[in-house]
């Protein structure tokens, strides 16, 4: 069993994000999932991500406040314990238009050259 405490979790940058602190709950780590990793999301009021795109699919599950999410020509915006699969390559962007922080979990594989061994 791997077990990372909340309070030792480490930060990471997600690319093209803004007004977004992230942690790494697990994966990439000796002893953590060997196909995905998990990571907590806290977008500040205006906060969001994209549009962009990547060749991994991912799961959103929002804990807390509320996210705008824009993919394949929908918009929905999904509040606590609401949560949406994004296909691979599928352009998305994510928006926090509310005051309050929305925390999300996001659920990934690893990216096809980690996926047999996480650094």
């Amino acid at each position: 069993m791997k077990v990372t405490r909340f309070g030792e979790a480490a930060p990471y940058q997600a690319p093209n994000h803004f007004e977004m602190r992230s942690l790494r709950l697990q994966g990439f780590m000796p002893g953590g999932p060997e196909k995905f990793w998990v990571g907590l999301s806290h977008f500040l009021p205006g906060g969001g991500a994209g549009p962009d795109s990547s060749p991994l699919e991912k799961v959103y599950v929002v804990l807390a406040g509320a996210l705008t999410v824009q993919a394949d020509g929908q918009e929905v915006v999904l509040g606590p314990m609401d949560s949406c699969c994004i296909p691979g390559n599928e352009t998305r962007s994510v928006k926090n238009n509310g005051n309050e922080v929305a925390t999300m979990l996001v659920v990934m594989p690893y990216p096809e050259k980690t996926a047999e061994k996480p650094a």
